[in-house]
């Protein structure tokens, strides 16, 4: 019966449209990101590069934000995050297929990694949940071997933006194994101060990498 699979609105339960759980009206609705800083994806009242990166330029030649992280996104990636809810995954992948194949094209496309204790624990990798169908929709290659996680570091939301720092020295390594091409697009989930993007990207760069991008689902600013 085909009642049984219609689809509902993640957010508000009403049927969904367009081949998607989201409404019409909740898909308008999302905290779809607009003018934003080029290097570090922080919303500002005209695109561009903001003072900050100005200064003190980034690792990443660009990085890009579908939304801002505010209400429903908030409730939407933890429960990918953290409670494997694919069918949430996959609605946010749709939403991030909109906006990205505007945006200069990679050569390929690599998922932050988790360290393999907390793979372990998770079961599953939320950037590779996010980075393998949008790679698939757009035509890129995946390269999800390529980067490793060496080092099991703390939480990052439990610390300030030094820490954060600090926390990532040495956590990421390359495959040497695998040839990497002259520009690739790092996916995650969200980005909150960059540390994470910014230790992977001068690894990737430290092994031959020309450019390397950002492409995040949500910014919290």
């Amino acid at each position: 019966m085909p009642w049984l699979f219609a689809l509902r609105c993640m957010v508000c339960g009403e049927p969904g449209a367009h081949g998607r759980d989201l409404c019409v009206a909740c898909h308008a609705t999302l905290p779809w990101q607009g003018p934003a800083c080029l290097r570090c994806a922080l919303p500002m009242p005209q695109p561009g590069t903001c003072g900050l990166c100005l200064q003190s330029p980034p690792p990443l030649g660009e990085a890009h934000a579908v939304f801002d992280y505010a209400f429903p996104l908030d409730r939407l990636l933890p429960r990918l995050k953290f409670h494997r809810d694919f069918a949430a995954g996959r609605v946010l992948v749709q939403c991030m297929t909109d906006r990205l194949p505007s945006l200069p094209r990679p050569d390929a496309v690599i998922p932050i990694p988790l360290h393999r204790a907390r793979l372990r624990g998770r079961g599953y990798d939320q950037a590779l949940e996010l980075a393998r169908p949008l790679a698939r929709a757009l035509g890129i290659p995946l390269l999800d071997r390529a980067l490793r996680r060496r080092m099991r570091t703390r939480a990052q939301s439990r610390l300030d933006a030094d820490a954060r720092q600090r926390n990532l020295r040495d956590a990421f390594h390359v495959d040497a194994r695998i040839a990497l091409p002259a520009h690739v697009v790092l996916v995650d989930d969200v980005m909150t101060t960059g540390a994470t993007l910014h230790a992977a990207a001068r690894v990737l760069q430290r092994a031959g990498v020309q450019r390397v991008d950002a492409w995040v689902c949500a910014r919290v600013a």
